[in-house]
């Protein structure tokens, strides 16, 4: 997967908005106003940030050796997925939408059901 794969998947999430409002160089993605992912636009390597279920946050860690705490965020929420290693594709989009999940449950019910609304 390239940053454009990772974007164009990212902002096809039901919706998802981008902006950079920490810099020009941290590209925010959020879903009901609220942050599911971080894509740095300088780092030599593909890299996203992604909020996890606690208990999975350290089951992905301890399986695979591309994902790490993130940098600047609460640890024990959010991961760091470096991409173009061990995960495939389809388990990085998977997390994606957990991330995304785990973002929604938080919201009041009745956004959850409106978000959740086909």
């Amino acid at each position: 997967m390239n940053i454009e794969q990772l974007y164009e998947y990212c902002i096809s999430r039901k919706g998802a908005v981008a902006s950079f409002p920490f810099d020009e160089t941290s590209l925010v993605l959020k879903v009901c106003d609220k942050m599911f992912a971080l894509i740095p636009l300088d780092e030599q390597n593909l890299q996203i940030s992604l909020k996890c279920d606690p208990a999975k946050a350290t089951e992905l860690r301890e399986k695979y050796p591309c994902v790490e705490p993130a940098y600047h965020f609460n640890k024990k929420y959010w991961n760091t997925v470096f991409l173009n290693r061990q995960m495939k594709d389809d388990e990085i989009k998977n997390w994606i939408c957990h991330s995304i999940d785990e973002v929604i449950k938080k919201l009041p019910k009745k956004v959850r059901d409106e978000y959740y609304q086909d």
